[in-house]
């Protein structure tokens, strides 16, 4: 929501400062009035349009890379207790003092107006309503009523009352009231009150335009003559108002603008576009192939390919400093884990995709995030913060950058599913794939120097050389993420497979699939068979 509002004020913004700069001092009244009023509507839109054709499309299957990303088989899932329903925060309780406070001094106003109806005497006529108020030089209208104070002459009554049907005619009231419930809900954005100012200007720029040019000298007199009783109301079209006097009577005396200038207008169209491309693409930058593109460039080698890890604090006498490395990881994230309180209270639940980099000095840098919400990926990105300095990891003997990735799953239930589908293959005595000693083979992977990063290669050849969308799921429009847990194994067979996702349409062509694999070599712990599980998901998008 932070990120929403921000949005809407930073295009209302870029739309008021080409009104000032460009179009404000053009005598084109309507045109402006419409523009102010449709930039704040599309401001308010804008930031909820994605147009599809400024995005990225990705293939019909996005299967995470273990080899160029180094999922780990289990993500690290973090649950946290959804808030109750009447649950209530200081900002929301910010927000609702300060629409109170606005409101009230709405209300405040409305009163106002009130009480000087029934001061004054009502005379009705056959367009309009008109109010007169005794000893004062009043003039403001509001909706279909003039207020006009009972002081001034018959020729100025003429006058100022041709000046406000104007407003009434064309209802401006309404716009202003449009930017006063604006100013209830947008309390806290300056930029309402600034529109509102300018459409305030324009009502009176187009009252003014109705004058015939003879009777303009007498009008420019009257303003000035006239010892201002303005009525201090946001909402209502004051006939003297002493901010206003220079401004009116400038534009009265100015020649109408050149119709060519009204090409100005079509500064929009890029102005627009640009918005909307951004509003479409902001989230592409953090995107798998931008993540990847960045890791090439900077020579990094992958976590896979290097041929010395690098060493957690504490793996330094492990074994396999690999396995090491990767429990090591999922400890610090599970020890400094917290749910982020706003998103407890928006009920906010995903996964967030994180990559960073150990340097060849071991220091934890360059973090990127790919996940479905900034509070979370945040989250992710304080956790990984954290990490201690490192030893290096070393290929060819020399240290080098290292690009590394998990995913944190964020799960609100309490009863993670993905947990519960672990706590099942750990029952049967299952080893999780990444801590196992000697993974399982996949054939054609029995002479690889890096039997792991092999087995996760073929299993993804695998799922895309068998893929196949279902057509139904197609005609209905399902898509989505489906995570799938399956064990391989003391035999070798593909084992308790169990799946996770959006339609269980998606899940048959999974399962379908994974019970494709080949009968693989076992893989081992401590030097005997053991069952090991592993996990994997896989996205369907419709193009």
């Amino acid at each position: 929501m932070i990120q929403y509002i921000l949005e809407c004020i930073a295009f209302q913004l870029v739309f008021l400062v080409i009104y000032d700069f460009f179009l404000k001092r053009e005598t084109f009244f309507q045109w402006n009035r419409v523009y102010l009023l449709a930039t704040f509507a599309a401001s308010l839109a804008l930031p909820w349009v994605k147009i599809e054709a400024f995005k990225t499309d990705s293939p019909a299957i996005l299967g995470y890379s273990e080899y160029l990303w180094n999922l780990q088989p289990t993500p690290i899932v973090g649950v946290g207790t959804a808030p109750g329903p009447m649950e209530i925060t200081w900002p929301m309780v910010l927000f609702l003092v300060g629409c109170g406070m606005a409101t009230i001094a709405f209300v405040v106003k409305l009163w106002r107006l009130r009480t000087l109806k029934l001061t004054g005497t009502v005379q009705c006529y056959r367009d309009h309503r008109r109010i007169l108020i005794p000893h004062s030089y009043a003039a403001f209208s509001f909706l279909k009523s003039i207020f006009l104070g009972e002081n001034f002459s018959r020729k100025e009554t003429e006058s100022i009352v041709a000046h406000e049907l104007v407003h009434i005619r064309q209802w401006h009231t309404l716009d202003l009231l449009f930017f006063e419930g604006m100013r209830i809900l947008c309390w806290f954005n300056p930029l309402v009150y600034v529109y509102q100012n300018r459409l305030t200007e324009l009502h009176e720029f187009i009252a003014d335009a109705q004058v015939p040019k003879q009777d303009r000298q007498l009008h420019c007199e009257m303003l000035l003559s006239q010892a201002f009783e303005v009525q201090n109301i946001s909402f209502i079209n004051p006939f003297f108002k002493s901010s206003l006097i220079k401004k009116r009577i400038v534009m009265l005396q100015k020649s109408k603008s050149k119709k060519i200038w009204q090409l100005k207008y079509l500064v929009l169209v890029p102005l627009v576009l640009g918005m909307l491309f951004y509003t479409s693409c902001e989230s592409e930058p953090n995107s798998k192939e931008n993540l990847e593109a960045t890791s090439l460039k900077n020579n990094m080698v992958t976590f896979a390919e290097i041929d010395e890890v690098p060493i957690f604090p504490g793996c330094e006498d492990a074994s396999d400093k690999r396995a090491c490395f990767n429990e090591k990881i999922q400890l610090h994230i599970s020890k400094n884990f917290r749910y982020p309180d706003q998103a407890l209270e928006q009920n906010i639940e995903g996964r967030v995709s994180v990559m960073f980099t150990i340097d060849s000095d071991g220091n934890i840098v360059n973090i990127q995030k790919r996940g479905q919400h900034p509070l979370l990926e945040d989250e992710v990105v304080r956790i990984i913060s954290k990490l201690p300095k490192m030893e290096p990891g070393v290929k060819d003997g020399k240290n080098v950058n290292i690009p590394y990735s998990i995913p944190v799953v964020f799960q609100l239930d309490g009863t993670s599913a993905q947990t519960i589908r672990t706590n099942k293959a750990l029952e049967s005595n299952a080893v999780p794939f990444g801590e196992v000693d000697a993974v399982p083979v996949f054939p054609g992977c029995e002479n690889a120097t890096d039997s792991r990063a092999c087995f996760n290669e073929k299993i993804m050849r695998h799922i895309s050389k068998n893929f196949s969308y279902p057509q139904e799921a197609q005609d209905r429009g399902i898509q989505g993420r489906v995570s799938a847990l399956f064990t391989i194994s003391k035999d070798g067979n593909v084992e308790n497979i169990d799946m996770r996702g959006p339609d269980k349409l998606l899940e048959d062509e999974v399962e379908r699939i994974l019970k494709r694999l080949p009968v693989m070599k076992p893989g081992k712990n401590k030097g005997e068979k053991v069952a090991v599980a592993y996990s994997i998901p896989v996205t369907f998008k419709l193009e």
